[in-house]
């Protein structure tokens, strides 16, 4: 998986870049994670409660993105996507194209501590 985190030019605030199939990952660490130590935590203990097999799943729903967490890997997508309510405009339905990959992404559960743990390092200049 590729990403990297820079700050936007305009805000100065911190940016998330992640290659197409996990897109959706750089909102959700910009909106739903942000500068919060204490979000920060919050994952990364479901990350291990989930490896310790102290719960089978987690969803942590913020307010755009949820993080779904099982054995193995986690998977982010937008909260429109995980109740069904969001609708594709007519054009876009008729040109059969498919959204799916930007509402949602998976990826091991390794891959996203080691994405938090870089994410915390790039904030701490906030």
């Amino acid at each position: 998986m590729e990403y990297q985190f820079i700050d936007d030019p305009i805000t100065g605030a911190a940016m998330a870049k992640f290659s197409l199939e996990h897109e959706v990952i750089g909102p959700w660490l910009e909106v739903e994670v942000g500068t919060s130590a204490e979000k920060l935590q919050q994952l990364l203990l479901a990350i291990s409660d989930i490896e310790h097999e102290k719960q089978t799943e987690i969803t942590i729903t913020g307010n755009e993105y949820s993080a779904v967490f099982n054995r193995g890997d986690v998977t982010i997508q937008t909260n429109a996507s995980m109740d069904g309510l969001e609708v594709l405009p007519d054009g876009l339905v008729e040109e059969n194209i498919d959204f799916d990959q930007q509402d949602s992404a998976a990826c091991g559960s390794e891959d996203l501590r080691e994405i938090l743990l870089s994410w915390a390092k790039f904030i701490r200049k906030y």
